[in-house]
C-alpha cells in the first residue's frame, strides 16, 4: 500500500454508523488521520462510503423493519446529506476538501458515462479533493444497481487506474473457515491468483463474515474485478482505530495480487473488448509519433472513416492502410473531420472548444506489431 500512487478505501455502513444511526465521529476523526497521512506521502485517496440509508432510516424513523425499494430510496436521499457531513467534520480540520460523487452501474459500464465520471474524479484528484463516492441509491432500481459497495469499490478503482483497493471488514481478512465458528480457522495472508478453491471457502465457511450486503464472497469477487484492473485489494478488519496504519504496521490481512498493471489492463481493454467505430488515417510522422506512445494529434491526420461519437473505440491506419493502434477518441466524427491537419492552437478556433489531441496517449492501445524499434 505505501507503493501505490492511488488508494482506495470503502468503508462500510457497520464502521460509520452506530446503533443509534448516528456516525461514528472518533472512528472517522482516526481515519481522517490515516488518509492526512497518506496524503502526506503524496498519494492520492478515494473513499467508497455506505451509511447514507443507515443513517437516513433514523432521520425517518424506519425503525430496524426491512425497507421496500421505494423507502431504501428515500431513507438515501434522507441520509446521503449527513453522510457527506460526517465526513466533511473528519476531515476538514485536517485541511481537506472532499466531494460527493454518486454513482449508477451505467457510469461504470456505459463508455461515454464512464469517460465522463472519470474526468470528472480526475479534475477533482487533480485540485487535491477527496471523492467520497457511494452509489445513487436514490434513482437506481434493482435493475441498474451495482449491488453494494465491495463491488462499486472495485469499479472505481478501475476507473482511475488505482493499484490498491482497501476493504475493511469485521473481519481480518480470508479464513480457512468462519474464526467466528471455527476456533482452528487460519488466516490466508497472500493470495496470488482467486482460484475456484480460493472463492469456495467465501461461498461456504465464510459466507456470513463481513456484516455488509454480501459478505465474504462479493470482497473477492470485488477483488476479481480490481485484479484484472491490475489493482491489488487488502481485506482487513476496519473497526481498529487508524486501520491503514495497521496495516503498515503488520496488522493481519489477506492480500490478493494484481494479475497485471492498471495500464496494462486499460490498454488491453481498449485493444480487444470495444468494438471500433470508424477509423483515423495518420501521415508518417503521426503514425511514428503513435508507435512511439505519443498522442495522436489533429494537425497528422489525413482522413475520417466512419461515424462516431465522443469516447467510441477508433483504429489508427497508417499512409498505407495498415492498423497501428486503437483507441479512445476526444471528438465525433464530424468535429475530427473538421480539424483534420490543424495544430492544437487552431482547433478552438474552428469549433469553438477544444479538447485537446484527438487521441490522448494514455487512451492508445498499439497493434502487436506496430511497437517502434528499440
Amino acid at each position: 500500500m505505501t507503493a501505490a500512487r492511488r488508494v482506495v478505501v470503502k468503508v462500510g455502513s457497520a464502521l460509520l454508523v452506530g446503533p443509534d444511526g448516528a456516525a461514528h465521529g472518533a472512528w472517522l476523526a482516526d481515519f481522517a488521520a490515516d488518509v492526512a497521512r497518506l496524503r502526506a506521502r503524496g498519494q492520492q485517496v478515494l473513499i467508497v462510503s455506505s451509511g447514507a440509508v443507515a443513517i437516513g432510516r433514523r432521520r425517518m424513523g424506519l425503525g430496524k423493519r426491512a425497507l421496500t425499494l421505494p423507502e431504501k430510496q428515500a431513507a438515501a436521499a434522507a441520509g446521503q446529506s449527513a453522510l457527506m457531513r460526517a465526513w466533511e467534520e473528519a476531515l476538514g480540520p485536517l485541511g481537506f476538501v472532499c466531494a460527493q460523487v454518486l454513482l449508477t452501474r451505467d457510469d461504470t459500464e456505459v463508455r461515454r458515462r464512464w469517460l465522463n465520471a472519470r474526468a470528472t474524479v480526475e479534475t477533482l484528484l487533480g485540485f487535491g479533493v477527496i471523492p467520497v463516492i457511494n452509489e445513487n441509491d436514490t434513482v437506481v432500481t434493482e435493475e441498474i444497481r451495482v449491488g453494494d459497495n465491495d463491488r462499486l469499490s472495485a469499479r472505481v478503482a478501475q476507473l482511475v487506474g488505482a493499484e490498491a483497493l482497501v476493504l475493511l471488514s469485521d473481519v481480518a481478512g480470508l479464513y480457512t473457515a468462519d474464526p467466528r465458528r471455527d476456533p482452528s480457522a487460519t488466516l490466508i495472508p497472500r493470495v496470488g491468483r482467486l482460484t475456484p478453491e480460493i472463492e469456495a471457502m467465501a461461498g461456504g465457511a465464510n459466507a456470513s463474515a463481513g456484516v455488509g450486503t454480501g459478505g465474504m464472497a462479493t470482497k473477492l469477487e470485488a477483488a476479481r474485478i480490481a485484479s484484472h484492473a491490475g489493482c491489488a485489494t487488502i481485506i482487513t478488519l476496519g473497526e481498529r482505530p487508524s486501520p491503514l496504519a495497521a496495516i503498515e504496521a503488520g496488522a493481519p490481512t489477506t492480500v490478493i495480487e494484481a494479475a497485471v498493471s492498471p495500464n496494462a489492463a486499460y490498454k488491453a481493454w481498449i485493444a480487444g473488448s470495444l468494438a471500433p467505430a470508424g477509423a483515423l488515417v495518420v501521415d508518417k510522422g503521426a503514425a511514428e509519433a503513435v508507435r512511439k506512445g505519443k498522442s495522436l494529434l489533429a494537425a497528422g491526420v489525413r482522413a475520417v472513416d466512419g461515424r462516431f461519437d465522443k469516447g467510441d473505440a477508433v483504429v489508427v491506419r497508417d499512409d498505407q492502410g495498415r492498423e497501428i493502434a486503437r483507441g479512445l477518441v476526444r471528438y465525433p466524427s464530424d468535429h475530427a473531420a473538421s480539424i483534420c491537419g490543424l495544430k492544437s492552437d487552431a482547433i478552438e478556433g474552428a469549433l469553438g472548444y477544444t479538447s485537446g489531441p484527438l487521441i490522448h496517449a494514455d487512451d492508445l492501445a498499439l497493434a502487436a506489431h506496430a511497437a517502434a524499434p528499440g
